[in-house]
């Protein structure tokens, strides 16, 4: 109880300049200290104090409250897929030109072969009756014949097989009826040409 008196005095003192304690001790000496006046028949003495304010509490010092700003950020631009390397384009090696050969045969014009033995010819001959008469003569007969064929020189291979595919073009352009595979047979020389090492020439 004397603890919780002294309390309440520190309390009272704190709002006032100045407080005056009692102690008043009663017949069987104990002690009590309070704020006013011991009661009659109770020993009194007072101490008069100054009191001091009690300090103010520290102003709160209000933190500016950080304010999160989101910036929108592009989307970071996809890496570039690198192309992948394009194959090498190889053509294919040129390869060296058929021989070919000037073949002469008997009632023929000279022409040109890629074989030294051209096919033999049959050559029609007149036939004729016993008397001579060709009126009378029966069946027919024909004389087998071989041209010879001579090798074109080398050095003038690839303008031979030029002129010669040219001869083919104006061929298959101008062929009649009769020769309907003349088409045919200058797409096979052309094809020839251009897969040889002679294509880069010019004629």
């Amino acid at each position: 109880m004397r603890w919780l008196l002294l309390t309440l005095f520190c309390a009272s003192a704190a709002q006032a300049g100045e407080i005056t304690f009692y102690r008043c001790t009663d017949a069987s000496g104990a002690l009590t200290i309070q704020n006013m006046p011991c009661p009659k028949g109770m020993q009194q003495t007072t101490k008069v104090m100054q009191a001091v304010a009690a300090p103010a509490p520290p102003a709160a010092v209000l933190a500016p409250l950080a304010t999160d700003v989101l910036v929108p950020q592009a989307a970071p631009a996809p890496e570039p897929v690198a192309a992948a390397p394009a194959a090498p384009v190889t053509k294919p090696a040129p390869v060296a030109l058929p021989a070919l050969y000037l073949c002469k045969g008997r009632g023929v014009d000279d022409y040109l072969s890629e074989s030294a033995e051209p096919p033999s010819r049959c050559v029609p001959m007149r036939v004729v009756g016993l008397d001579g008469n060709p009126a009378k003569g029966a069946g027919e007969a024909c004389e087998v014949q071989r041209d010879t064929c001579a090798a074109i020189d080398p050095t003038q291979l690839c303008s031979t097989w030029q002129q010669r595919v040219r001869d083919a073009e104006s061929a298959a352009r101008f062929s009649s009826l009769a020769q309907p595979d003349a088409r045919q047979q200058y797409q096979r020389l052309q094809a020839v040409l251009d897969a040889s090492d002679c294509a880069a020439q010019k004629p």
